[in-house]
């Protein structure tokens, strides 16, 4: 028998390949950093080919630190991050721009003129989204309109359009070939799609109106597929040569799988570059009222998709890597801990690093980051604090906005991602929202929940209950700041926050 499935874990600053046991413990792990490139003010590229090529090192590199063979991996999961976006020639398999991340914002005037008279709010209904710099349909859209022959070539049917996930299995399976006409398989999976802006919620296919009305030819679309099934095999040259590819789930959602988030009404926070916190809603999709994004959870092979209610914050994890590249104030990010330690509170001063807008719940593209409440009292330790504490008042923003939506009042927060090894953010964390938080075993759940959807495809795990049965808790912070000092801290938060309205 098989005894691994391997994750391939692509993200905003790094690649990763994580294979686990059926217990859901990590094996071996191989990381790769890649670079970031920054053309222009609010933009944000990746290199497909270094992403393409960072995978197959990071894949290598774990199977021989495991000290496993390729046939003792039962299946590939995937995870990504979701709105990143790569066109590329189906011909010579070459990318015709960068990728452009999530993160960048040079869309803005193309999404103003495509929200009209009718608003941002367009293509909620049909989408579970608002029109935002943030999705990948507007930067399909740019790099048509942007790249010398791109529209041309989009129209003859010679260009392909993928989120990362599309462009690592079409890499995976083959790719363009020795002929041009190769066997890679040009598909994505129903969590990706929901992050287009072009895809039917209900339907869980392409719009073709909205298609239409970006300007984006249907040929250009990878097929949508459930998130745990075989989409094909790796190719024959690479150290995984025939493995089933049989997982896809953008990183969020894979997040949630992982954390055994499989019933309404269970919720988890990542912490990363930014946060994204999820909540369970069923099977059917809940509408946002209050500034929250509709999307799909996961889809188990032909089995009804399950949807999610998600608050998305732009900055978190990388404004601790902005206090340490542009001012120095940390040689690691790993210091902020100690730093902000060294003081019992911010001494008045918050930060609000709305660097390219704030994304959820009050999507204002036009913010820009502040710090406020600065006296001669303040130095670095407060500062380092006031860094920590805005990734938790970021998060009781959306947590208040999901209970407002769905009703389902949330009773213990799950959580991974890099910062949840900082103690005293999980405490504060803990203080303002007024529940527990809860620190899994794995706290690798974006690779791990990857790896559950590939392994139920292939019978590696039988069932959900699988999954739950793995979940273990390793930390838990209780609660244990005052009401009022609670409520306190948190309008002088908001007040903050409104100083950086109406910037750009």
């Amino acid at each position: 028998m098989n005894q691994y499935i391997a994750a391939f874990d692509q993200g905003t600053t790094s690649s990763r390949c994580i294979i686990f046991d059926h217990d859901g413990h990590i094996v071996a792990v191989a990381q790769k950093e890649h670079r970031q490139f920054f053309p222009q003010a609010g933009w944000v590229e990746h290199d497909p080919e270094e992403l393409w090529l960072n995978t197959r090192e990071v894949g290598a590199a774990a199977l021989a630190k495991a000290d496993v063979r390729r046939q003792d991996i039962a299946a590939i999961g995937i995870t990504n991050q979701r709105e990143t976006t790569v066109v590329w020639d189906r011909e010579t398999g070459k990318a015709v721009y960068n990728a452009i991340v999530w993160q960048d914002t040079r869309t803005d005037r193309l999404v103003e003129e495509l929200a009209g008279d009718a608003g941002v709010d367009r293509y909620r209904e049909v989408t579970g989204l608002p029109l935002s710099t943030y999705f990948a349909g507007p930067k399909v859209r740019w790099i048509l309109d942007n790249v010398e022959g791109a529209r041309e070539k989009a129209a003859a049917g010679k260009l392909l359009f993928g989120t990362i996930d599309s462009w690592l299995v079409w890499k995976l399976t083959g790719g363009a070939g020795e002929d041009g006409h190769g066997p890679g398989v040009h598909i994505t999976d129903v969590t990706n799609a929901s992050r287009t802006m072009l895809m039917n919620l209900e339907t869980l296919q392409w719009d073709p109106e909205i298609c239409s009305e970006f300007g984006i030819p249907a040929s250009m679309l990878p097929e949508i597929r459930s998130s745990s099934e075989v989409y094909g095999h790796a190719r024959e040259r690479g150290p995984f040569a025939g493995v089933p590819i049989a997982g896809i789930l953008g990183d969020q959602q894979a997040a949630t799988f992982g954390q055994a988030c499989l019933s309404p009404g269970e919720a988890k926070n990542t912490y990363g570059t930014g946060n994204f916190l999820l909540l369970n809603t069923g099977s059917t999709p809940v509408r946002s009222e209050h500034g929250l994004l509709t999307t799909v959870c996961y889809r188990i092979g032909d089995r009804p998709a399950v949807y999610a209610l998600e608050g998305s914050v732009a900055v978190t994890g990388s404004l601790v890597q902005w206090l340490r590249d542009n001012l120095g104030m940390l040689r690691t990010a790993a210091e902020i801990e100690d730093l902000a330690a060294s003081v019992p509170d911010n001494g008045g001063a918050y930060i609000v690093p709305a660097f390219s807008g704030l994304f959820a719940p009050r999507w204002r593209p036009d913010a820009r980051g502040v710090i406020a409440g600065l006296t001669r009292f303040v130095e670095k330790g407060h500062l380092a604090r006031a860094a920590l504490e805005a990734t938790a008042y970021q998060t009781r923003e959306v947590i208040d906005a999901m209970y407002a939506d769905s009703g389902v009042e949330l009773h213990t927060l799950k959580v991974d991602g890099g910062m949840v090894v900082n103690e005293l953010l999980m405490q504060f964390q803990a203080d303002i929202l007024g529940v527990p938080v809860v620190r899994p075993v794995v706290a690798e759940t974006t690779a791990l929940g990857a790896a559950y959807a590939a392994g139920l495809a292939v019978g590696y795990w039988s069932g959900e209950d699988d999954i739950r049965r793995n979940w273990e808790a390793q930390k838990t912070w209780e609660p244990t700041m005052e009401h009022d000092d609670r409520e306190r801290l948190f309008s002088e938060w908001k007040k903050a926050v409104e100083r950086t309205y109406d910037w750009a």
